[in-house]
């Protein structure tokens, strides 16, 4: 009986292992950082969410690329 209980375990433990070193581990992500976070701004032509650092400002306005920015600037002069 023990040695029926031995070769069980043995092959359990081998299998573990196999199954543990075939499949490469894969690196987990890096929690976010707190500083990394940016405060979201509405565009004044199409009313799209976008991080402040990637919007552009004109007269306390944000607008999400330089075309709607031409484009609120176009209208405003008619």
């Amino acid at each position: 009986m023990f040695r029926l209980l031995f070769w069980i375990v043995v092959i359990f433990a081998a299998i573990w292992l196999w199954r543990r070193f075939k499949t490469p581990s894969t690196p987990r992500p890096k929690p976010r950082q707190q500083d990394e976070t940016q405060p979201m701004v509405r565009c004044a032509q199409c009313g799209v969410h976008v991080p402040r650092n990637h919007a552009l400002s004109q007269d306390d306005r944000w607008y999400c690329s330089r075309a709607h920015l031409e484009q609120d600037q176009g209208s405003g002069e008619r």
